[in-house]
């Protein structure tokens, strides 16, 4: 799947000649904590957010440095914030660095960069326009989306058996220690021994990926610490 299969269309955008009262209003009116900035052709020039507009001279929000503080800051950064806490336009007080994604990005993609720099969010551009915007909402929708379908199975145990077996013998993670798989009616059981927890749940999520398993009972039990050091 991608971007644009999931996204959220119709995106709220504010212009960049706008004033920062302008976007309070936009933002409280429509219930988001950030929007696009865009220019007059639409291209995305920064992201404007509630975080942005907290700190204001207005209502008395600006941060009260400490005398350390104030030794040690440069007048340039005093100047920046200055700046940031008295500007009348969005463009002063916005975000310039955005991560936008294109609307043919994967869904690993977004992902990797929601966790890489720690947004819920990315607008989501076709060329350098806006057109839509993806959040972990989306990404969650998307795996509702896929989830297991509530259909009759037409694979018999010994099939479901045999394909539990195949898959699990492939993995790094297999026990050692003999596994005895047994399914009846669509319900496998597991019983046997494994070096951890971690990997007790390992075989469940395996088996219940399997196709045609209807529910996995785990009797799997972790191998005492002194049959592990061979005692």
């Amino acid at each position: 799947m991608r971007a644009a299969q999931i996204m959220s269309p119709g995106i709220l955008t504010i212009s960049a000649a706008a004033s920062v009262f302008d976007a309070a209003e936009h933002l409280v009116g429509a219930g988001v904590s950030a929007m696009p900035v865009v220019d007059g052709t639409g291209r995305i020039v920064g992201i404007v957010s509630e975080a942005d507009l907290m700190r204001r001279a207005e209502i008395g929000t600006e941060p009260r440095k400490s005398w350390l503080q104030r030794i040690f800051v440069d007048d340039a950064t005093t100047a920046a914030e200055y700046v940031s806490f008295h500007a009348r336009r969005v463009t002063d007080v916005m975000t310039k660095s955005v991560v936008t994604v294109q609307e043919d990005a994967t869904l690993g993609e977004i992902a990797d960069l929601m966790a890489k720099h720690k947004v819920k969010r990315l607008p989501v551009l076709r060329g350098e326009v806006v057109v839509g915007v993806v959040s972990r909402s989306n990404l969650l929708q998307a795996l509702l989306s896929r989830g297991p379908e509530v259909t009759e199975s037409h694979s018999s145990d010994n099939e479901i058996r045999r394909q539990v077996e195949a898959f699990i013998a492939k993995q790094p993670w297999a026990s050692p220690w003999p596994i005895n798989i047994v399914v009846n009616a669509g319900v496998v059981h597991l019983w046997g021994m494994v070096p951890s927890d971690a990997a007790s749940n390992a075989y469940r999520v395996a088996a219940e990926n399997v196709s045609g398993v209807k529910k996995v009972k785990n009797h799997l039990r972790r191998v005492p610490a002194a049959v592990g050091m061979g005692v």
